[in-house]
């Protein structure tokens, strides 16, 4: 009887050794996944660096046009320096418009190259010091008037976020996401069809109706 009892707490004792090295190596293998993933957080974090040089500002506004489209875009913009410059020649119909390195956030822009009289004459009223009701207004006289115009169903491509780190692997800028123009001079909803306001998220809509700038408005969500 003896014997019987002695086996049974010698049994106890075994069990129970097991059961906390299994606790302890449970908790060895916690501790091991909480660090792997904190180092590919830091990992990541690391890949982030500002937009601080030309080559950046033109990988970055790149981003914006069409992906088949980027290696033969011309890209213009204000330069490191602070001087509005041609950053680099293309061959193709589209022009990119780098991030102004002087201003918050980022912001670049894709467009055909038949609106950049539209978009120049933008910038040359805003250097002059003209307001946005004032740069708006003229415009829309000088395309009553013939002196600018703006072919139906041309697009600008819009690339726009709160930061400036990008990812120099990717060209990715920070929650950067994209944003679609398609101009429709002086079109109307009743002429298209679509809502003055978006009807929800990802939704077509027509902004500035029945003006020179009316044009469809289109921002997919987030990637994330």
């Amino acid at each position: 009887m003896k014997r019987i009892i002695t086996a049974l707490v010698f049994s106890g004792l075994l069990m129970s050794c097991n059961s906390t090295d299994k606790t302890k190596n449970d908790n060895k293998e916690d501790i091991t996944a909480e660090t792997v993933t904190d180092s590919t957080s830091n990992e990541m974090a690391k890949t982030l660096i500002p937009i601080d040089t030309d080559e950046a500002l033109i990988a970055t506004a790149l981003m914006a046009a069409p992906r088949a489209s980027r290696s033969g875009c011309k890209v213009i913009g204000y330069n490191m320096a602070g001087e509005f410059v041609t950053l680099r020649e293309g061959d193709n119909e589209l022009i990119v418009l780098v991030d102004n390195p002087k201003q918050e956030g980022f912001n670049a822009a894709c467009y055909h190259k038949d609106l950049e009289p539209f978009m120049a004459r933008g910038r040359a009223l805003k250097a002059e010091g003209k307001r946005t009701q004032e740069i708006f207004d003229i415009r829309e006289a000088e395309m009553k008037a013939g002196l600018l115009k703006i072919n139906p169903g041309s697009t600008l491509h819009v690339y726009y976020g709160p930061n400036s780190m990008y990812d120099p692997e990717t060209s990715k800028v920070e929650g950067a996401q994209i944003r679609y123009v398609v101009y429709l001079p002086w079109a109307t909803s009743e002429s298209t069809g679509l809502p003055e306001v978006p009807v929800a998220a990802n939704h077509p809509w027509i902004m500035n109706p029945g003006t020179h700038r009316a044009h469809i408005m289109i921002s997919p969500l987030p990637e994330e």
